[in-house]
């Protein structure tokens, strides 16, 4: 860690902690958030949360992830974590849930990045350094596909590709209810929640958010949808679905049912990656990787369909 000592400058005056750290360090709003929330930011000598308000003319310690030590994650096997795809350029991870991508303030669990460092993979330097390789990213409560770069090559294209939108994305989702129309388009803006930070929603103002859905089957409680993302925005599928008054199965913190999420015996929300396309970055051939279900989804699965026979 390194202390960063800042004076609260004028313009800030009452602007929330994680948001005026954000602007004041250059990080993400949620990375500033979880630098709040371990403790590690304090004002005029007192530790503070990312909602608390900062006043004129304080001075702000925030105790800062030193780079130099992000930039070699410590490895660390991650079970259940398969390789679903690799070549010299790239490798696709089938990543368990409860895995983030990278290191960030904040999280000690397990990453992406970890594992493949202890499975002796070397991956592009590219990018910020505790993200290294990482060209998109997947919840720490969404499993499924994930394509890391290897060489530096294909971390430009890939990283290219993604903004271009070429990369099918695909996945499957247990939706509650039954989303009507059927076959649909969710295209509405998604930006911070106005009073949950923690989570996001669909607000004026929020950045272009497009989802396409098709409902695979439908059963009494719940719905098995796939979707293709045409945007990738932070819970964007849940975020969306929690907009159509249909939530993703287990995910309370956007409006599932607890009781029904206890019943098929989950803890997350029911949201996996099953599919990922994209044009070779370095020979343009096509590569397209499925993943099954783990065995938590399945489950749940099967235990909507067995409670209506």
């Amino acid at each position: 860690m390194a202390l960063r000592t800042l004076p609260v400058p004028d313009g800030l005056a009452g602007e929330r902690v994680d948001a005026a750290l954000a602007r004041m360090l250059g990080f993400s709003r949620t990375q500033a958030a979880e630098l709040a929330a371990a403790g590690s930011v304090r004002l005029d000598g007192r530790e503070v949360g990312k909602s608390d308000r900062l006043p004129a003319g304080g001075w702000l310690e925030v105790d800062v992830p030193d780079p130099r030590a992000q930039a070699a994650p410590e490895p660390e096997p991650v079970p259940g974590m398969g390789i679903a795809y690799e070549d010299d350029d790239v490798v696709v991870v089938d990543k368990p849930v409860g895995v983030a991508a990278h290191p960030s303030p904040g999280w000690t669990g397990p990453t992406v990045v970890g594992a493949l460092a202890a499975a002796g993979y070397r991956v592009s330097t590219s990018g910020a350094a505790e993200r290294q390789g990482i060209v998109h990213r997947l919840d720490v409560g969404t499993s499924g596909l994930m394509v890391v770069a290897k060489s530096e090559a294909a971390y430009s294209a890939l990283k290219r590709a993604f903004k271009e939108r070429t990369v099918d994305k695909v996945y499957h989702a247990l939706a509650q209810g039954h989303p009507e129309p059927t076959v649909g388009t969710v295209d509405a803006p998604i930006g911070r929640h106005p009073s949950a930070d923690y989570k996001f929603a669909v607000v004026a103002d929020g950045k272009p958010s497009v989802t396409h859905y098709e409902v695979l089957e439908m059963l009494p409680a719940a719905s098995l949808v796939e979707v293709h993302l045409e945007t990738g925005r932070t819970h964007q599928i849940r975020v969306h679905f929690s907009a159509l008054r249909h939530p993703l199965v287990g995910d309370l913190t956007y409006g599932a049912d607890p009781v029904l999420a206890s019943k098929v015996g989950l803890t997350r929300q029911w949201l996996h990656a099953v599919r990922l396309g994209f044009a070779h970055p370095l020979t343009g051939r096509w590569v397209e990787v499925t993943s099954e279900y783990p065995q938590d989804l399945a489950h749940a699965l099967e235990t909507v369909r067995a409670a209506y026979r």
